[in-house]
């Protein structure tokens, strides 16, 4: 009988080792895979200021602002494109200014394009980038914005791209500190475009590229 019991025992035994072997697996493979989205594939975000207004409401208070899933595998296989809203580390120029942070601006430039302000519009090679599709009339790209950079404005006079570099500015030009002062993003500082707004829950839905043309 003792043998009976003992035997039971072990066998139960066995079988909770065996249950929390599996559990365990099942966690630690949960986290590996978890990370593993998070650094290859997607990560999520929210918007701390408001220089992507009106398209995407940003906030000091993470609750009060809009929260973004970047797509990090789109860029492994093909370009940014002009109007892409995405999210980069900053640069050295902002380094320097002690920026730490991640920035989150809309694409305008692409690398040998040239780029100048006139009138309060971009123009692209010459001719003036429509964006009336997320910036309203009273909007006006200028570099009066530029006032805390410690240098001149890198759009204080016409620039031709680099290679393998982007040209951003925030939907807010009126607030937002981007391209116009500090200079342009190398590709490889990008690290992914913003798609998916999932909070506000009222606010839920897919971030459209919006197609700009010059």
């Amino acid at each position: 009988m003792q043998n009976q019991v003992s035997d039971n025992n072990s066998s139960h035994q066995q079988s909770n080792n065996s249950w929390l072997a599996e559990l365990s697996r099942t966690v630690i493979l949960s986290i590996v895979l978890a990370l593993g989205i998070r650094t290859f594939v997607a990560e999520a975000r929210w918007i701390p200021s408001g220089s992507m207004e009106p398209t995407l409401h940003g906030d000091p208070n993470q609750w009060q602002a809009d929260k973004i899933i970047v797509d990090k595998l789109s860029y492994k296989f093909s370009q940014p494109q002009r109007g892409d809203i995405v999210v980069f580390n900053p640069t050295q120029e902002l380094k320097r200014e002690q920026y730490q942070d991640a920035f989150i601006k809309r694409v305008i430039g692409l690398p040998g394009e040239k780029i100048e302000l006139k009138s309060g519009k971009v123009y692209i090679n010459n001719k003036p980038l429509l964006e009336n599709k997320y910036l309203s009339p009273a909007q006006r790209t200028v570099i009066d914005v530029c006032t805390s950079a410690p240098q001149q404005p890198f759009l204080s006079q016409p620039v031709t791209i680099p290679s393998n570099s982007y040209l951003v500015l925030g939907d807010n030009r009126n607030s937002s500190y981007d391209s116009r002062c500090w200079g342009v993003v190398p590709r490889e500082n990008i690290i992914g475009r913003a798609i998916i707004r999932f909070w506000p829950l009222n606010g839920i839905g897919g971030i459209d590229k919006t197609p700009l043309y010059p």
